[in-house]
């Protein structure tokens, strides 16, 4: 007489496997994991240079219209770092610590640990027309970052 013992069978169980497979990537595929990632950096970098312009604003408001700090905010497009040898703008001491208590980095390309060594990896400029300034994230991974006042 024959015994039969209880289980799944070799063919059951790649079924399950198979299933599981198709489930799990149809899963990542509507979440998107690295869109989500990318998502959350890019708000953080709206917020950082959101703060960023607030802080530059409320240091020419407290100065009569005029931005206060050592050098002037260039004209073209630049880093904000503490590297002034290799033409980054160092505005550190402009707005820490009475604008902000720390500058604000990129999550990916910047880093702060004080104001001798940091690099936002944000860029300022100030139209030499309009005086405007603007404050960008070129990093961006979505889309273009921005804000102009």
């Amino acid at each position: 007489m024959a015994q039969f013992s209880k289980g799944f069978t070799l063919i059951e169980l790649l079924i399950v496997i198979g299933i599981l497979v198709v489930l799990v990537a149809a899963s990542l595929i509507a979440i998107n994991p690295f869109r989500q990632f990318a998502q959350a950096n890019d708000a953080n970098r709206q917020a950082g240079i959101t703060s960023l312009i607030n802080a530059v604003y409320q240091n020419v408001i407290d100065n009569r219209g005029a931005f206060a700090c050592a050098t002037a905010i260039p004209t073209v497009a630049t880093v904000m770092g503490s590297a002034t040898t290799s033409g980054q703008y160092n505005i550190c001491s402009c707005i820490v610590p009475n604008y902000m208590g720390a500058l604000p980095f990129d999550p990916q390309t910047g880093s702060y640990t004080s104001c001798t060594t940091y690099n936002t990896a944000y860029t300022i400029l100030r139209d030499a027309t309009t005086g405007r300034i603007t404050i960008a994230a070129p990093a961006a991974q979505l889309s273009t970052i921005s804000i102009t006042r």
